[in-house]
């Protein structure tokens, strides 16, 4: 068996199948949501920082943009909410081509530019002088099409697809390529790769995935504000997330959603009062002792992990 099925057979069909039974035995659906988005997200980082070594501070833009075009197709056009899933990916796409450039920084400079892009896209979007457009800072509300059922199950759809877009990445040579540039893109270039054009296919590919999970997020909760789609918790959690299982990997991502948000939604809630303290001493000690994220512990006893 070729081992991209083996890893949607084994990883991907049951991770969504779980998600999908879940709801008839545990009655917390909008927690289970937050976890597809995550999961989702998550993916989205490790396709851009995992395969480029590119970090996304503003990733959330992507995220904000894709909750727009969703909802100002809603708004404008009347458009059916499948419908406007696409302009959700395509505005997602716009903005990822409009801040192309950035792909020229490198390191810091990149992180930094990159979020103070997700913050400029906000202010501009939340601009008093486009209420008749955007609603300015007064928010969205679509509760005509209000259907949390139907926005949770294409939510674990866009979940579906993000992971066999890592999937892809891990058993194609595209994907080897996207390695090979993180590595040491110099090295890549002399060997044929166009490392320009594989960072910038990486960054739209993981656009287009925050794109969505924003407008299925806007689907579930139909009323918003900017600074809900906008809000760098977003960003944080899908890095956190995605380092604390280990980038380059397709169960890493998965592995730090479940336990990282597992243990934030326990903790937060049970014993607010220590939740920084356990949650940044946790994130802490990863980063100290196993900086390749907690699939490095397998990799060390020479299993290859997907």
């Amino acid at each position: 068996m070729p081992r991209y099925a083996k890893h949607i057979l084994f990883i991907v069909a049951p991770l969504v199948a779980a998600f999908a039974i879940l709801p008839f035995a545990y009655n917390n659906q909008l927690l289970l949501f937050n976890f597809v988005l995550f999961l989702t997200l998550a993916q989205g980082v490790n396709v851009i920082y995992g395969f480029t070594g590119y970090l996304p501070f503003g990733y959330v833009g992507f995220f904000g943009a894709g909750a727009y075009g969703f909802s100002l197709l809603i708004l404008h056009l009347h458009a059916p909410p499948l419908a406007a899933m696409g302009g959700a990916a395509v505005a997602a796409l716009a903005i990822a081509l409009l801040l192309t450039p950035l792909l020229r920084l490198s390191g810091a400079y990149f992180s930094i530019a990159n979020l103070a892009a997700a913050l400029a896209l906000m202010q501009f979007i939340s601009n008093p002088n486009l209420e008749a457009i955007t609603r300015g800072p007064y928010g969205v509300s679509m509760t005509g099409v209000f259907n949390p059922r139907l926005a949770y199950t294409m939510a674990l759809i866009v979940m579906a697809g993000a992971m066999l877009v890592a999937v892809w990445l891990r058993n194609s040579r595209f994907g080897l390529a996207l390695q090979a540039v993180r590595e040491d893109p110099v090295s890549a270039a002399q060997a044929g790769v166009d490392v320009p054009r594989a960072r910038a296919y990486a960054w739209l590919i993981s656009a287009v995935i925050a794109g969505l999970a924003g407008g299925v997020f806007a689907w579930y909760v139909t009323v918003f504000y900017p600074e809900n789609v906008f809000s760098s918790d977003y960003s944080i959690f899908a890095v956190v997330f995605a380092l604390f299982g280990g980038v380059s990997t397709i169960l890493g991502p998965i592995v730090g959603v479940l336990i990282l948000y597992g243990v934030y939604n326990f903790i937060g809630f049970s014993t607010p009062q220590y939740f920084q303290l356990i949650y940044g001493a946790l994130i802490m000690a990863l980063v100290l002792f196993l900086p390749q994220g907690l699939i490095s512990l397998v990799k060390r006893r020479g299993i290859d992990v997907p």
